[in-house]
């Protein structure tokens, strides 16, 4: 048996040095192709006498069943020839007929993924961020005026009175610290990021639409006293909010404002304080959450963003008051009773749903039913009662469903025989009983037009579908991190803001700029931890003006 071993030994020795392989010889040391035809002739003759060889070993000693297996020519295990004379195995699928349909539909997914890769990358190359920090004291005013807009400490606090008009003077030394910081620091006056260049759009639409509007006073008071303070804030935001801490300290602020909020509201209701329509709860602080829609709207986009915290947290201690967070912010949402607020939260949360359960599909769905549940038992007597005549199923007692659904077709019935606008702030004037839209979306179609309408909304889509490329591009990577979780709830805090500000006017308040300045921030951020942008020079003012590059001749 060990002699027959050894002959096969020196068979394959020799079978190697020249064999033939689909009419070409290859050379047992290098493995290249011999082009010499002699060569070939006699690799020919000595492959036939092999073969009479190992027939006769055969017959003497025949193989066992693995070796049979092993020689059998559609194995999973075969030899490569390459130029490097090595031997490779690789795997081999062994019926033709499948092998071809594997390898269409593998092709095609390959395709999909490479394409939808190919996207996402072309989305976050479009903006080019510098490399450097700055705007420390920027960051300070930006800090210290969005305590001021978003607090409100003198309502809080009656001995704070005298804070009432600082914020006006808070946010003028900001702009005047900004201004030469960012011209120093980069030679221009803000990046020009798309969400940037819509929003100029909508500023430079809402200008032009206050000497031709119904009531020039009207709106020169909407943009001076509402939206251009937003605006320019929402610039000093996509530029001043570079590293990780400073969006961080902005976000917490935010959910700050909301847990005041919700614990105020939840007290009130606790005490029976229900001081809006008899029992709906309305916090005592003015500017943009005097409303309980308004104050719903802020909860809604606020909620995600905990979530996303909690679950990108390490320290289960931190994770347990993110979580926390949410559900106080989601239990105060509920007893504003906000109509729009609820479809915006149900939204908001199945997008979560979907996008986490990517991975986690079990541990989603058992959280899900387990806060659906909880939400149940924990909802107000009648809030069931109050949802349902969002579809008409039981009557509305104070009859605002219809009444929004008349301002809705009214404001449709303007933005089509306008299509220029009629002027910012201008649609109490042609409403019903002087009241606004009720709908961001028509509330900007009406008095800015068709132009305007199409920048407020890249305004709101842009950011999402460039999260959506930082989410997929981390999952698929394997990295579920900090910039994965967050991505998410800053989806989900859009899509909560697209549905409920489809029930209220609030396209000029303050709401969005601050969650789009963070999502802009927030992608700045991406691509500089991760290293996708080189250091990039300022280019001087006198060549590049808001991002338009002015030529010298």
């Amino acid at each position: 048996m060990s002699a027959n071993k050894e002959n096969s030994s020196d068979y394959q020795t020799i079978g190697s040095s020249k064999k033939k392989v689909d009419d070409q010889i290859f050379d047992g040391s290098t493995l290249k192709p011999v082009r010499d035809k002699s060569s070939a002739d006699k690799a020919n003759a000595a492959d036939e006498s092999l073969k009479n060889l190992n027939k006769e070993i055969e017959e003497i000693d025949p193989p066992s069943e693995p070796d049979a297996e092993k020689a059998e020519p559609d194995q999973t295990d075969d030899l490569v020839l390459n130029e490097n004379a090595e031997a490779e195995p690789v795997k081999k699928i062994p019926l033709p007929e499948v092998e071809e349909t594997l390898d269409y539909a593998e092709k095609a997914k390959l395709r999909r993924i490479q394409k939808r890769r190919d996207r996402d990358k072309e989305l976050l190359s479009q903006d080019n961020w510098l490399i450097r920090n700055g705007h420390n004291i920027s960051f300070f005013g930006l800090y210290c005026f969005s305590i001021l807009v978003l607090f409100r400490p003198y309502e809080l606090v009656p001995g704070l009175g005298f804070l009432s008009a600082t914020a006006f003077y808070v946010a003028a030394a900001t702009l005047f610290i900004y201004v030469p910081t960012q011209l120093s620091a980069e030679g221009n006056l803000t990046t020009m990021s798309t969400e940037v260049k819509a929003v100029l759009v909508m500023t430079a639409v809402a200008l032009i639409s206050i000497p031709i509007a119904k009531s020039p006073v009207l709106a020169w008071k909407t943009f001076n006293e509402v939206f251009v303070k937003a605006v320019l804030m929402f610039i000093v935001m996509v530029n001043v909010l570079r590293n990780r801490r400073r969006l961080m300290g902005m976000m917490w602020l935010s959910l700050g404002i909301g847990i005041v909020l919700s614990y105020i509201a939840l007290g009130m209701f606790w005490r029976g304080e229900v001081n809006s329509e008899g029992y709906r709860v309305t916090v005592e602080i003015g500017g943009m959450f005097g409303n309980p829609n308004d104050m719903a709207l802020h909860l809604i986009t606020m909620f995600p963003i905990a979530i996303a915290l909690g679950l990108a947290s390490k320290n289960m201690a931190i994770k347990f008051g993110y979580f926390f967070v949410a559900f106080i912010l989601i239990s105060a949402t509920m007893i504003t009773y906000s109509r729009g607020g609820f479809l915006g939260m149900l939204v908001a949360a199945g997008v979560l749903v979907w996008k986490l359960g990517r991975k986690y599909r079990l541990n989603v769905t058992i959280a899900s039913i387990f806060a659906g549940t909880l939400l149940v038992l924990l909802a107000p007597g009648n809030y069931a009662m109050r949802i349902l005549s969002i579809f008409g199923l039981v009557p509305d007692p104070v009859g605002s469903r219809g009444q929004r659904s008349e301002l809705l077709w009214r404001s449709l019935h303007v933005s089509a025989r306008n299509p220029w606008g009629i002027g910012i702030g201008n649609f109490e004037i042609v409403g019903i009983r002087n009241l606004g839209t009720h709908n961001a979306y028509t509330q900007v179609s009406s008095e800015l037009g068709i132009i305007g309408l199409l920048a407020y909304v890249v305004f709101i889509v842009s950011p999402f579908r460039k999260l959506g490329a930082i989410e997929r591009t981390v999952f698929d990577n394997d990295e579920t991190d900090w910039f994965y979780y967050l991505a998410i709830g800053l989806q989900a805090s859009l899509v909560g803001y697209m549905v409920s500000s489809f029930f209220a006017a609030v396209a000029y308040n303050w709401y969005i700029y601050y969650l789009i300045a963070y999502a802009v921030a927030f992608r700045r951020i991406y691509q500089l931890e991760k290293g996708l942008k080189e250091e990039l020079k300022p280019a001087r003012l006198t060549e590049n003006l808001f991002g338009w590059q002015i030529r010298s001749t």
